[in-house]
């Protein structure tokens, strides 16, 4: 299978059907069908070579979803652009993929100067937003329609499909190499082994589109038929203003956007009866955020998918009729029809259920590799099983927990305390709207559990009420010896907590070095 599949299929059965909303602009699938065949002639004729990299930087957008298409429709590769990052960040990826042609929308157009000066090999840029093409780039709508569409290239298999760099929070990103195979096995195995997208309904991209998590609801879209609306970017009430009016049954969010909606007044009028499936992942979810959420959009079963980036992305599905299991609710459900899961340890045996270990995960799936990073791959990659790096274990039903990343557990006094229960626990306390608990120095027990709040508006809440309240949750070692109050988490382009940056001022030295 290939990227541009589902297109093909659509434009020759349902081609008057919308293919993409984006504000006031539907085009069908018949429209997008040429447009994308435009395009990519268009990529050609810039001197696109077969298996070349070609970079977006950019919000959301209908002209996003073309660039998915026309990219391999011209034989070329991929390479999403992570919006959060710095310019210089940005313009080690590029030189890194060794990337010419680059799109860029109206919100990063300003970039440009200090992206062609970090990365002068990047000697083309198509201009994909509304506002006026910036001096010294093509527009992407000229480009359209001055070019005779060409064939589909019809890049299959194992061939290259895209460059997705990881968040970059250690050292240099790593471009995480993906086959049209790997997506495609992936894709199918979602929506065989999941009710998570109704068939031919309407996906709302709200998460950021570079991010692969979306990307998986983009080709499982493609996959079901229907069409995908657009907001530029996360924002609670253009979200629910979006669900309301193009009537959306599917969305993906993260469990901090899914936390900013239901803390949205306009949420709470809004007939969000549409919604049919919500999926979030991609960091852990509390139950009582869970239990919220349920209330906030009572139509929509709920589907955990938990993976990442290196699986293409998918590993395993908490489905919806499982979510009405309390003990289930805090897993990351079963491996996926296409996935093998299995909990290692440091030796990579298989360990006992129950007893935690590493999630490692084998299949078709299983990235190609990181670009040009032999030795990290095979760091990675063995004997065919990706080491996810995450600490869990499994029950006899073969659900899998999740309860921290390896390298971020908390040795106190001998003991190992798991992030994810700590946070669980604080989640609970009606004044507390996010948290998350790192490990902090401690002279007498080697390290302490510290925890990072932001409280809820108007909430007041004591270190002492903190304390008392998880000693009721949880044992006593694993409960916050010290705490702080933030104003807001610091949040990566993908929605996780950047627990790294929490760290830096308790471990100056770097005496602890996670991502």
């Amino acid at each position: 299978m290939y990227l541009t599949q589902g297109l093909h299929r659509a434009v020759q059965q349902t081609p008057d059907l919308p293919a993409t909303i984006f504000g006031d602009r539907v085009r069908t699938w018949s429209e997008v069908g040429d447009r994308v065949a435009r395009l990519a002639s268009a990529l050609r004729a810039l001197g696109v070579e077969p298996g070349e990299s070609v970079a977006i930087l950019s919000l959301n957008s209908d002209r996003y979803s073309e660039y998915f298409f026309a990219v391999p429709w011209a034989d070329a590769v991929i390479n999403p652009v992570n919006i959060r990052w710095s310019p210089a960040e940005i313009a080690y990826s590029l030189v890194d993929s060794r990337t010419k042609v680059l799109f860029v929308d109206d919100a990063f157009a300003a970039m440009l100067p200090a992206l062609q000066e970090l990365a002068p090999d990047v000697t083309t840029v198509i201009h994909c937003g509304d506002g006026p093409t910036p001096a010294g780039s093509l527009s992407f709508e000229e480009l359209v329609a001055t070019h005779e569409p060409i064939e589909d290239a019809r890049r299959e298999g194992e061939s290259l499909a895209g460059i997705f760099y990881t968040g970059g929070t250690t050292g240099h990103p790593k471009g995480v190499m993906l086959s049209h195979a790997n997506l495609a096995i992936s894709t199918l195995g979602a929506v065989g082994g999941s009710d998570f997208m109704t068939r031919g309904g309407r996906v709302l991209h709200a998460a950021p589109m570079f991010h692969l998590a979306d990307l998986a609801t983009w080709a499982a879209r493609n996959v079901l038929g229907g069409t995908h609306v657009f907001v530029p970017m996360f924002e609670p009430t253009a979200v629910v203003r979006a669900i309301e009016q193009h009537q959306v049954t599917d969305v993906l969010l993260v469990p901090t956007m899914i936390q900013m909606l239901v803390d949205n007044t306009v949420a709470q009028t809004a007939d969000l009866s549409s919604l049919q499936h919500l999926i979030y992942g991609a960091s852990p979810i509390s139950e009582a955020l869970l239990d919220r959420a349920a209330k906030t959009f009572p139509a929509a079963g709920l589907t955990q998918g938990y993976g990442m980036t290196e699986l293409s992305p998918m590993a395993t599905f908490l489905v919806p009729e499982d979510h009405d299991d309390p003990t289930l609710r805090r897993s990351a459900g079963r491996a996926a029809p296409h996935a093998e899961v299995r909990i290692v340890d440091p030796q990579d045996h298989e360990v006992a259920r129950g007893e935690v270990g590493e999630v490692v995960v084998r299949g078709g799936h299983v990235m190609m590799g990181y670009w040009e990073k032999p030795e990290e791959t095979a760091a990675a990659v063995r004997d065919g099983w990706m080491h996810t790096g995450d600490g869990g274990y499994m029950d006899d039903r073969g659900y899998v927990f999740i309860v921290d990343r390896i390298k971020d557990m908390i040795v106190t006094g001998g003991e190992n305390v798991y992030s994810a229960e700590v946070e669980n626990a604080l989640a609970k306390h009606p004044a507390i709207a996010a948290c998350a608990v790192i490990g902090i120095p401690d002279a007498e027990y080697g390290e302490a559990v510290h925890a990072v709040v932001v409280l809820a508006a108007g909430a007041q809440l004591t270190h002492e009420e903190l304390r008392a309240h998880c000693k009721e949750l949880i044992a006593g070692y694993k409960t916050p010896r010290s705490s702080e109050f933030v104003e807001a988490l610091p949040i990566s382009g993908a929605g996780k907590i950047l627990k790294r940056e929490l760290r830096t001022k308790h471990w100056p030295d770097g005496g602890r070095a996670v991502s």
